[in-house]
């Protein structure tokens, strides 16, 4: 998944925002992508780094940075969360993932989010300096590691980030008003997630809808609230 149109960005230096739970993962991104000529001839400026989700959310508010690079799987805030709140605050970032997690599900879940890059912690930082040029210039990329993953996931149910959202919230057993309360939307709102839920999934029930969650690979159990 690849493509470019957009205009150079007319500032000299791209923002970034570096947001890992792990202080050597951020400090070894940070090395290899914002050192000039790495990627960017004047190097791109690191204005911010996080190590949980909200912290991550918290940074892309304030800021507003061309650029996030973004662990999927962090404390405090679910990925889902994470996206949905930047894409909200901060449009015009580009989000690129990298993580290390593999499940088909969760994977065709961010493409699906048009995040701007997928890449996997696993394969060395090579293919993503190769690749933010095009991001940061409006292209999208998914690793070449990942994309046969994500052959794999053809027949998977497709879910929005606020079905995503309220699957792991489900599957702890919340009600439909504490899904409300925790996403911001109305009981009724709740309900038609999880009846759309149900449907896509082909589930009777909350345990058959759990079944079937762990056999795509879509819950995220690292951050499912509490």
């Amino acid at each position: 998944m690849e493509y470019c149109g957009m205009a150079k960005n007319p500032k000299s230096r791209f923002t970034m925002i570096i947001a890992d739970d792990h202080p050597l993962v951020r400090s070894g991104l940070r090395d290899a992508i914002a050192t000039p000529g790495a990627v960017e001839q004047d190097g791109l400026d690191v204005v911010a780094e996080a190590e949980n989700g909200l912290e991550a959310i918290e940074v892309v508010k304030r800021e507003g940075p061309d650029l996030l690079l973004l662990d999927i799987s962090m404390p405090l805030a679910s990925g889902a969360e994470i996206l949905t709140d930047i894409k909200r605050w901060s449009p015009k970032t580009k989000i690129v993932i990298m993580t290390a997690l593999t499940a088909p599900g969760l994977l065709a879940s961010l493409v699906a989010a048009e995040v701007d890059g997928l890449f996997s912690k696993d394969s060395n930082t090579d293919e993503l300096v190769e690749k933010l040029p095009l991001i940061l210039r409006g292209g999208r990329h998914v690793a070449q590691h990942l994309v046969a993953v994500l052959r794999g996931a053809d027949d998977l149910p497709s879910l929005t980030q606020r079905e995503h959202q309220t699957l792991n919230m489900i599957v702890v057993g919340k009600t439909n008003a504490e899904i409300a309360n925790h996403m911001g939307i109305s009981p009724k709102t709740a309900e038609k997630h999880r009846t759309s839920l149900m449907q896509k999934m082909g589930a009777r029930s909350a345990i058959e809808l759990m079944g079937k969650a762990l056999k795509y690979g879509l819950i995220d159990a690292q951050n499912v609230p509490d």
